[in-house]
């Protein structure tokens, strides 16, 4: 009895189109690392760091399909975002407005 897989045309496609905006967003900016984070029901987020310190994420239906979207991008990922990895993202004004509350070092909300 042969191994017949079945192949959701619609995750196919959610892969597809996940793995194209990771490597656009690596070809922006010079190239890129992730990690992926579990969310729960909604998903996993994957969390996208360019080489020039932008960084940004997208999020996948489920963790599965969103191993499937950065090994079809060819990325780099990691575990944890941690030591080195984290220490790539650079942030400015507009990431520190957009954190809760107001941050030690942040801009004055005032």
């Amino acid at each position: 009895m042969a191994d017949t897989q079945q192949v959701d045309p619609k995750a196919e496609r959610k892969v597809t189109r996940l793995a194209k905006q990771i490597s656009s967003f690596s070809k922006e900016h010079g190239g890129a690392e992730g990690q992926i984070a579990y969310l729960g029901d909604r998903g996993a987020r994957i969390v996208l760091v360019g080489e020039d310190g932008a960084w940004g994420d997208l999020v996948a239906p489920s963790t599965a399909l969103a191993e499937q979207a950065v090994a079809k991008a060819g990325i780099t990922v990691h575990e944890d975002f941690d030591g080195e990895f984290a220490a790539k993202v650079k942030t400015g004004p507009y990431e520190w407005s957009r954190m809760a509350g107001i941050q030690v070092g942040g801009p004055s909300n005032g």
